[in-house]
């Protein structure tokens, strides 16, 4: 009876970890794994949904995204400005002054630690299981090992590759793989995942939130993007600097990409991209602030996003940092800079008309409130509303470009909100494939196509005719930031087409005096000195660390 209870206990634990978080730090940290051995607890399909569960409960911790991945990477591109209290760690170039810089190594490899257990356990599970439920559960456990990898490669480089569960393999001195193995060993769990898993259509894919057949499609078009630019030579022009304008980079070789054919692997990425279109599974919301509504998470476009829960204890502070009437900061932390608001058609484009708050009162939590209006430009427009009250802007440091991405949750008025963040939407298909026919065969009508689809979804004019494969290259790169503002893409995109440092240092000091200077050490995060310590294999750090 003890051993029944034992593996009670951890399946209620275990079961909630899609909903696993709590506002105190301590209690996130603690792990959920040692109740009982995994001998013990895989002998039916529930512990094997269970177990799968303890996976994506990691998702929700202070490794990943309840903050570290915000701070170290969404704060740190050329398109965001904030508080200096906020940015001024990671945001300005100094990640190691944030509390949670060895998170997400730890958070990553312990995604892959868990799946490494799935994947050696559930295929001998011989009773209460059915031959879809075995497939989907493995095939979740792949893409979620191929996908920690593929953020590992991207913020460390070649990482070890740790295939096996401790009781497996007990060898913890693994040497780091080069960037094209590790690749190798993500392509390969995606591409067994895209095999096991079922379309979102499918009654078999799985409850809401979990990822399917078509999120590893996603994923591996992406996947394949990234090697592509990653592996090209070339120029690209980004707008950008002191003054707004449009710079041409030289695009040389990544670090570690020198091995890859860029054709090939964009060939694959558009190939994989438009399997995904063809299949319909997903389609874009006839309107871009729809994307952002309660009521449509998980709905059309929205392939994979981050869970979240009223009046549960997965909560978090997307809303507080992020939108501009923060209850417990009296103003937003986060904003969209004033000279990539300038990269918008501001007074068609529904990603600024919507997507930014253009009157919003702050400081309502300590008196009735101030109210102001963005951007200062538009006074005419906004510094009164419909109602005849007045709204304030000093043309100087009241010039917030606060987005309204995560402004519609259930209790705004409170420190910690059901916010979503989303890690894929349709759109980013759309423009990978746009993306990839160029590389391929330059920008025919089938990369026009798809890039003008997201554009005309915002009511944003079409892509200028006639460019030519740079021209159409950066169009593309500079949709993305549009497109994407604040989801944690910009940073990655300017580093896999190797011109971070070039676009970063442009700049200098950005809006809000937020230091832009970079140097090679921003290029990788450091390893941790815990896994040097512990690993012998490993026998120096990142460039600059």
């Amino acid at each position: 009876m003890k051993r029944l209870h034992i593996k009670y206990s951890f399946l209620l634990i275990a079961a909630a970890g899609l909903l696993f978080a709590t506002s105190c730090k301590k209690a996130l940290e603690e792990k959920a794994y040692s109740f009982i051995s995994p001998d013990d607890f895989y002998t039916s399909g529930d512990d094997a949904k269970v177990a799968v569960n303890g996976i994506y409960s990691e998702l929700y911790t202070y490794d990943l995204y309840l903050q570290p991945f915000w701070n170290l990477t969404l704060l740190d591109d050329d398109h965001v400005s904030g508080a200096d209290w906020y940015l001024g760690a990671a945001g300005a170039g100094n990640p190691q002054s944030y509390w949670g810089i060895d998170r997400p190594w730890a958070g990553l490899y312990l995604i892959i630690a868990r799946a490494n257990t799935v994947l050696e356990k559930v295929p001998g599970i011989k009773s209460n299981i059915t031959d879809d439920l075995r497939s989907r559960v493995m095939g979740e456990a792949y893409f979620l090992r191929g996908w920690a990898y593929f953020q590992l490669v991207q913020l460390y480089g070649g990482v070890p590759l740790r295939m096996h569960s401790l009781s497996v393999d007990a060898n913890q001195n693994v040497p780091r793989s080069s960037v094209k193995a590790t690749y190798d060993t993500i392509i390969s769990n995606l591409k067994s995942a895209e095999s096991h898993l079922f379309y979102a259509s499918d009654s078999r894919s799985g409850e809401t939130g979990r990822v399917n057949k078509g999120v590893a499609q996603g994923f591996l078009a992406k996947v394949y993007a990234t090697m592509g630019s990653g592996a090209l030579t070339g120029s690209i022009t980004v707008r950008g600097g002191q003054d707004n304008a449009f710079y041409p980079y030289t695009k040389n070789v990544v670090a570690g990409y020198d091995s890859l054919d860029s054709k090939a692997c964009y060939t694959l990425a558009r190939d994989k991209a438009l399997e995904l279109i063809n299949s319909g599974e997903y389609t874009l919301f006839d309107n871009w602030a729809d994307i952002w509504s309660k009521s449509n998470r998980n709905q059309k476009e929205h392939m994979w996003e981050i869970q979240s829960l009223a009046g549960s204890s997965f909560l978090n502070d997307l809303h507080a940092y992020f939108t501009a009437g923060s209850y417990p900061f009296g103003l937003g932390a986060v904003w969209m800079t004033n000279d990539h608001y300038k990269n918008y058609e501001e007074d068609i484009d529904t990603r600024v008309l919507d997507g930014v708050t253009h009157q919003f009162t702050a400081y309502r939590a300590v008196s009735a409130g101030t109210n102001y209006y963005y951007p200062s430009w538009k006074s005419a427009k906004y510094s009164t509303d419909a109602a005849g009250n007045s709204y304030y802007n000093n043309g100087g440091t009241d010039d917030k470009a606060f987005v309204t991405k995560f402004s519609d949750v259930s209790s705004p008025e409170v420190t910690t909100s059901d916010a979503f963040f989303p890690v894929m939407r349709y759109s980013e298909v759309l423009l990978l494939y746009a993306e990839a026919e160029n590389e391929v065969a330059g920008p025919d009508a089938d990369a026009y196509q798809y890039l003008n689809k997201v554009r005309q979804r915002s009511k944003a004019t079409n892509a200028p005719t006639g460019l030519s494969q740079d021209e159409f290259r950066s169009f593309v790169l500079e949709e993305r930031g549009r497109e994407f503002s604040l989801e944690n893409i910009r940073k990655y995109d300017l580093l896999r087409w190797g011109i971070y440092l070039q676009v970063m240092n442009k700049i200098s000091l950005g809006q809000n005096n937020i230091s832009k200077v970079r140097t090679n050490k921003n290029l990788l995060l450091p390893i941790p000195t815990s896994e040097l310590s512990a690993n012998s294999a490993i026998t120096s750090n990142n460039p600059g660390w």
